[in-house]
């Protein structure tokens, strides 16, 4: 079953991959922007976290492929770089039903913080 990706899906992404920097952020490596995918710790059928950021990270197509294949370094991946106390607050978001998700004040703050990472 394919998840059906909506235009706050794709803003998304773009903002995993600006903030990255163009670099992969599970190999540290500068790949450039057009090779990033947005790779989602919680996937996102978990609505509740599913625009969120401590969710995401920029990673090539063979980085992602190879994080989703290892649950366990994914997991220790996903540790480390949020800190357990973070890490653990996101778990907790992805239990959280996501019935008042709103959308719009989402892709506002997204459509802001993309402004700031190209400096507008």
């Amino acid at each position: 079953m394919r998840i059906k990706i909506d235009p706050l899906d794709k803003l998304f992404s773009q903002y995993v991959r600006l903030r990255a920097r163009g670099c992969d952020e599970y190999t540290g490596k500068y790949v450039g922007y057009e090779k990033l995918q947005c790779c989602h710790f919680h996937g996102r059928r978990m609505k509740s976290v599913r625009y969120d950021p401590d969710n995401a990270i920029a990673a090539t197509f063979g980085s992602h492929q190879h994080l989703d294949s290892e649950p366990l370094e994914k997991t220790m991946f996903w540790k480390k770089k949020l800190g357990e106390d973070k890490f653990n607050m996101l778990n907790a978001r992805a239990r959280t039903p996501a019935r008042y998700l709103d959308k719009e004040a989402i892709k506002m703050w997204l459509k802001q913080e993309i402004g700031k990472l190209k400096g507008e």
